[in-house]
């Protein structure tokens, strides 16, 4: 929805192309930080995950935008924190270990959240094509009956994330509360509803959360005593794990309940994840969605008007090692600049691609293809 707004924005302002692509950018920036009071959060998502990289312009229009937005929300609203949070003690260093468990765990879960998803799309995609109507009844049917009997069940999940941090939900009932938010995360965003996932996984890093908390104060009471305090973690852990973006999810978590006692934790635990999510290569959910869009029609988007497309080499991409005329631009696609460290280059025939370099190129609407090459051939493939 923010991006959409930029898009208006920059429509009705005629601006050009790139300052089209900074306003879209600054939208969802602006966006999160109004749902969630989390300016700081709104700014680090988009130089984090949208762009990738650092950019003066982008991040004085998304500092702006969130900001603006941010103030906007608390002056119709209110100025607490989204989650109400009693601020749990400094965790002991010798209560590190449990953190670094949490992360690996919340790692593993979170590749499990993205595959599924990325399945359960593909499974409504084929059932629609016949049934989809009776796909989107029965679907409404079972969400509703589970609505009936269990209402916190739905939603944004802000009370049952609030239940969990304040730690009355006792260990036994977390993995059935897992397993039910995790199925109606999956089937209603599965089956194409308007929704998204973005709630939906920090409910589910908060029960993963308290589960290892509860368990790490069975085996060490001395230690832990806040098993609570690792529900705060787990959000933020499990947000690395899936979007992996773990500044973001730190900011985000940290803006969102008032719990900055946390960051040693909240940085053990995403590191740990972002790690675990990165060493089997599971793509972060947001690109494999977007690829999946794309992809969708089994055709190269349509541009209506040229774009700018800005990447990074990765260590052991295909465009690793060659040069400029050996990858095979299509016409239409032109490299305007190429940033090494701190140098600014105009790329030439024969410039040589080094892991970490940053491109910039310009693409025409006759040649929509090149946007899919110069991804792929800038990312490590995958085993």
């Amino acid at each position: 929805m923010g991006g959409a707004v930029g898009a208006a924005v920059a429509h009705w302002l005629r601006v050009s192309p790139r300052e089209r692509q900074t306003l879209i950018a600054a939208g969802p920036g602006a966006g999160l930080a109004a749902a969630f009071n989390a300016p700081l959060a709104g700014l680090t998502f988009v130089l984090e995950e949208l762009q990738g990289h650092f950019a003066s312009t982008v991040f004085g229009a998304t500092f702006a935008a969130a900001l603006t937005a941010d103030v906007m929300t608390r002056s119709l609203t209110d100025q607490l924190p989204v989650f109400h949070v009693e601020p749990p003690p400094l965790p002991p260093l010798l209560a590190l270990p449990a953190f670094l468990a949490l992360g690996l765990l919340t790692g593993v879960l979170g590749v499990v959240f993205n595959r599924s998803l990325l399945k359960t799309l593909a499974l409504f995609a084929r059932v629609r094509r016949e049934w989809a109507g009776l796909a989107g009844v029965l679907v409404g049917a079972a969400v509703g009956g589970v609505g009936w009997f269990v209402p916190s069940a739905l939603g944004g999940g802000q009370r049952l994330v609030e239940a969990v941090l304040a730690g009355h939900v006792a260990l036994p009932h977390i993995p059935w509360w897992f397993v039910l938010r995790f199925g109606l995360t999956m089937v209603s965003y599965g089956c194409g509803a308007p929704g998204g996932i973005f709630a939906p996984l920090l409910v589910l890093g908060s029960l993963i959360g308290l589960a290892v908390g509860e368990i790490a104060h069975l085996v060490l009471p001395g230690v832990i005593n806040h098993p609570e305090s690792f529900a705060v973690v787990g959000m933020a852990a499990y947000f690395a794990a899936i979007v992996r973006a773990p500044l973001t999810g730190i900011v985000l978590i940290v803006e969102m309940t008032n719990t900055y006692e946390q960051m040693l934790p909240l940085l053990v635990a995403c590191l740990s994840a972002y790690a675990i999510a990165d060493w089997v290569m599971d793509r972060p959910i947001y690109e494999a969605l977007l690829e999946r869009d794309l992809a969708r029609d089994g055709h190269a988007p349509d541009l209506q008007a040229p774009v700018i497309l800005e990447c990074t080499v990765q260590e052991g991409a295909r465009f690793e090692g060659k040069q400029v005329h050996e990858i095979g631009l299509p016409d239409g696609c032109v490299l305007v600049a190429l940033r090494r460290g701190l140098a600014e280059l105009v790329p030439t025939l024969h410039t040589r691609f080094e892991a970490g370099d940053h491109l910039t190129a310009v693409i025409a609407p006759q040649a929509p293809e090149a946007l899919a090459m110069l991804r792929e051939g800038c990312e490590r493939p995958r085993t």
